[in-house]
């Protein structure tokens, strides 16, 4: 058994571990203007990017539009999947194709998609400005609406196949059970849907909560210059400011707040789930 998970050990070590060592090790060297980095062993860039407000600032937003965005796709996903889980027949492959589709577009397209859309010469001003409902375009892009909308549309597939593979494990019975003895619609999703899919909400959000706290393409299209989020602070960092060691102080403070939230979120739901 273990020559068997060797190599695979192995191979994760290799592309995983490593990288993140070597990343580690960058963060704790200083940068020179004229030398670019310095080799040193010191805290101070991590230090350097909690006392800055503009990086608390950028750590702010960025943990609000995850969560938001978290919290929405959660809300549009449920249904979703629990019309995808009760389906029958072939219907039910040819929607789940359908799901799946989005993720076959890679996401700076589907970000070009969004600006096409909510642009001032996109096809939603154009409709509402052909209908006569407003005068002037409207300023639906490079704000915190126009970013969330384009990470929803990202990983709402990752939440509805997430869930629709738990609410699938749910007899159909439990629901009509309750149904018999009394139960309201409201009644039956509360108490014995959500408890019973609780397991698929945990992996979900988490699952999305990871993708939305590193997004890239959404921030950078959909917010312009002006919305900062982590992920493309540490890209500034790294190829524009040419400061290494500032970059990968950036990429762990990230990647810490982003594990501690989601082990912390992990916990509370699934010590519910065992109440």
């Amino acid at each position: 058994m273990a020559a068997l998970v060797l190599p695979a050990g192995i191979l994760v070590l290799l592309l995983l571990v490593a990288p993140l060592l070597l990343l580690f090790r960058i963060s704790l060297n200083l940068f020179s203007p004229t030398e670019m980095m310095v080799e040193a062993t010191t805290a101070a860039n991590y230090f350097q990017a909690v006392q800055d407000p503009y990086y608390r600032q950028v750590l702010l937003t960025t943990l609000a539009v995850a969560l938001g965005s978290t919290l929405l796709t959660l809300g549009l996903g449920f249904p979703a999947a629990y019309w995808l889980a009760r389906m029958q027949g072939r219907a039910k492959s040819f929607f789940t194709i359908l799901v799946i589709f989005p993720l076959l577009v890679g996401n700076v397209v589907r970000a070009a998609g969004w600006l096409a859309l909510l642009g001032n010469g996109g096809a939603i001003n154009a409709a509402l400005l052909g209908l006569g409902i407003v005068a002037a375009p409207l300023p639906l892009l490079y704000n915190t609406g126009a970013v969330v909308a384009g990470i929803v549309a990202v990983v709402l597939p990752y939440m509805i196949l997430t869930l629709s593979a738990v609410i699938e494990g749910i007899p159909r019975q439990a629901e009509e059970a309750a149904a018999n003895l009394g139960a309201k619609p409201l009644a039956v999703f509360r108490r014995v849907v959500l408890p019973l899919a609780l397991p698929g909400v945990v992996a979900g959000c988490v699952l999305v909560f990871v993708l939305c706290m590193n997004t890239y393409a959404s921030a950078v299209l959909l917010g312009g210059p002006q919305f900062k989020m982590m992920a493309p602070a540490v890209y500034d960092q790294f190829v524009r400011g040419n400061n290494w060691p500032f970059g990968a102080a950036l990429a762990f403070i990230l990647l810490g707040f982003t594990l501690v939230l989601t082990v912390a979120g992990s916990a509370v739901l699934s010590r519910r789930y065992r109440r």
